[in-house]
């Protein structure tokens, strides 16, 4: 069987030599065959460090914002080069990697390891630590399954159903219209949403939560559509979010984001503005039904 932690030390290797001598990405490659050529002469491993590599590459500006929001007292420029490539290693396994493929307890123990190994006297602390906080922001998927037999996946249409409202929350002034946004820990402007009540309407459900989140009082208009998504918490396992959004009018005032884990911002920004934001790709289809809706009623 290869040799799963030494094929992330020769992919930690490319990447320090790539942040440290300012290597062009698209070069990056000849670096990695360089190191395998040297240290994994057997080529075992190669597709999968070829995956991880490209993987962090991709993701990189994503990830630097996860450790931006989970270490704010340390800019990743001030990062030592060796423990800011294990973060975005094991932040990329933790975040992107399949759980089947890399269990997130594996990943962030896999960087624990390459901190001891590769890192100064307090690294493995100080990744244990950016690690920790992700992972519970997270909901610490795996919490569970340590020292027990895997449980067989819940069928999709048997899996628990939580519902969840939402709105696209706009307001005018000045003959401009603006959109309240939320920002979240891991780098992406999204809706404010919540939980549904047992007994409440989704409707009010929606009212409630976006005051609660951001404090506007919004009165809803029309429906946007549904969104679905498998999730993992313990306690509940896995179950379905369904998400309904709506658009919302407010007064345009201050937004007050309430104080709870995974947001760490809230903002008003102009419809112009909008589509050059960081959004999930399933957020992006409902705000741009928004938008056109908006904007047709100002040009009838």
């Amino acid at each position: 069987m290869a040799n799963r932690h030494l094929s992330r030390s020769i992919v930690l290797q490319t990447l320090f030599e790539w942040d440290l001598n300012a290597i062009d990405k698209k070069a990056i490659k000849e670096v990695l065959d360089r190191n395998v050529e040297e240290f994994a002469q057997n080529k075992t491993d190669q597709p999968f460090m070829n995956k991880l590599l490209n993987g962090v590459i991709s993701k990189q500006s994503e990830i630097d914002l996860v450790i931006e929001k989970a270490a704010p007292e340390w800019p990743i420029d001030r990062i030592s080069p060796v423990d800011r490539n294990i973060l975005r290693l094991g932040l990329y396994e933790l975040l992107f990697s399949e759980r089947s493929e890399v269990p997130a307890k594996v990943a962030i123990n896999e960087a624990i390891e390459l901190a001891k190994q590769f890192g100064g006297e307090n690294s493995s602390r100080f990744v244990n630590g950016v690690l920790g906080a992700v992972y519970k922001e997270i909901g610490e998927p795996g919490k569970n399954e340590v020292g027990k037999k895997r449980k067989k996946d819940i069928p999709f249409d048997q899996m628990p159903i939580v519902r969840l409202a939402g709105a696209v929350v706009y307001a005018e002034e000045d003959g401009e219209i603006y959109l309240a946004l939320v920002h979240d820990i891991f780098g992406y402007w999204t809706l404010s949403k919540g939980k549904v009540e047992d007994g409440e309407e989704i409707e009010a459900g929606a009212v409630r939560e976006i005051k609660e989140e951001i404090g506007l009082d919004i009165e809803i208009e029309a429906e946007l559509g549904n969104n679905e998504y498998v999730a993992n918490k313990p306690g509940i396992g896995k179950h379905r979010k369904q998400v309904a959004y709506f658009l919302g009018k407010a007064e345009y005032k201050d937004l007050v984001l309430e104080e709870k884990g995974g947001l760490d911002d809230a903002q008003w920004f102009k419809i112009a503005d909008i589509l050059d934001l960081n959004f999930y790709e399933d957020i992006l289809p409902i705000v741009t039904k928004s938008i056109t809706m908006l904007v047709g009623r100002k040009t009838k």
